[in-house]
């Protein structure tokens, strides 16, 4: 364990909507409560106050319907031969 100069408090890690993600998560399968004044749900809380306040980046945003409408789709498979519309090895 790494030393820590006297009376410095470690610096804590901020909850990330990932994390609060899987904790719900394992909290849900075993059966433990996961109601409003859990563990849990202050997870939950926390993340989205740290994600909303820039603090973490958490999930990446969901895509905008401008990049979802296939405007920019890049190439899918290899070359085309002109002739014969069969993909060409390099």
């Amino acid at each position: 364990m790494p030393k820590r100069a006297a009376g410095k408090a470690p610096t804590p890690t901020p909850m990330t909507t990932t994390a609060a993600s899987r904790i719900q998560s394992s909290q849900a399968k075993s059966g433990s409560d996961t109601s409003r004044a859990s563990f849990p749900a202050r997870a939950q809380s926390a993340a989205a106050t740290n994600a909303n306040k820039g603090v973490t980046v958490g999930s990446p945003p969901k895509p905008t319907a401008a990049a979802t409408s296939g405007a920019a789709k890049p190439p899918s498979g290899g070359a085309k031969s002109p002739a014969s519309g069969k993909a060409v090895k390099k």
